[in-house]
């Protein structure tokens, strides 16, 4: 099994650049689906982080009983309340939606699998990670067979099992679970192995350990959410957002809690685009 190590080198060229004349209508519109009242943190997060990677517009779907919470909370991220499937449907019809991430403190209950398949159905780009995976545990073949789109699956171990089957070997497990699937899978750890079904595999090697925070995670399906939205390809949008979520906890060092991520990615940028 050939893998490559995670580096710049293998994802710059495609990283997303400003346009001296664009808008925020060029570097596209990403929607994270909000959870309840008691579970807003983590789509906060990753919506933030969807922001700051560079998305033009970023917004929350979130249902009507929870929009004051979102609405208070949140400044540059936009809320769009949407009582069912119908409206979420609707929403996302919208061609200039580019990318959508799904998961984070949505709840394992119905409202998070109809939404996701809805999401698929309309063929947009998609993030599901958390409960937008653990919702499919029962009959994962429901979810496959729904990926007719560039889809990110980025569970932990525990996650990846509920769909697949306990990890013993982290590689090779991971890329049958990226053919089996169809979509590009990232399975979280330490040493983070990205998978495409083409048999692409690249490992991203030595996380700071300061990631085992909580959001940790919200955040990195935030940027690679927001990645997608700019149009970058699921697995390159999966290596960069990374190598840039472990680059952001080195340089920030210890005390890292999970919204400081989003705060030094522009430093990051910086570095990488010199």
């Amino acid at each position: 099994m050939v893998h490559l190590d995670n580096t710049p080198d293998l994802w710059l060229s495609a990283l997303p650049a400003l346009k001296t004349d664009g808008s925020k209508y060029d570097r596209g519109h990403c929607i994270v689906l909000g959870g309840p009242v008691a579970g807003t943190g983590a789509a906060r997060l990753a919506a933030r982080a969807a922001l700051r990677i560079g998305a033009g517009l970023v917004s929350v779907a979130c249902d009507p009983s929870s929009l004051m919470v979102y609405a208070t909370a949140l400044e540059a991220v936009m809320t769009k309340p949407v009582k069912d499937e119908t409206a979420f449907a609707a929403l996302i019809s919208d061609p200039r939606i580019t990318s959508l991430v799904m998961g984070p403190a949505t709840g394992v209950n119905d409202r998070t699998k109809t939404f996701v398949l809805a999401a698929l159905k309309a063929q947009k780009a998609c993030v599901l990670d958390a409960d937008a995976l653990t919702v499919f545990k029962d009959d994962p073949s429901q979810l496959f067979d729904a990926i007719r789109s560039p889809v990110l699956l980025t569970p932990h171990e525990g996650e990846f099992a509920r769909l697949f089957s306990q990890v013993t070997d982290r590689e090779s497990d991971a890329l049958r679970a990226a053919k089996t699937s169809g979509a590009v899978v990232l399975l979280k750890g330490r040493d983070t192995v990205i998978a495409a079904p083409d048999g692409r595999l690249v490992i991203n090697r030595d996380a700071p350990p300061t990631l085992a925070t909580a959001g940790s995670g919200d955040v990195l399906a935030g940027f690679a959410g927001g990645l997608m939205a700019q149009g970058m390809e699921a697995f390159d949008a999966a290596c960069a957002a990374a190598w840039i979520h472990a680059e952001a906890a080195r340089l920030f060092g210890p005390g890292l809690i999970s919204e400081d991520l989003s705060e030094i990615v522009p430093q990051v940028l910086r570095q990488l685009t010199r």
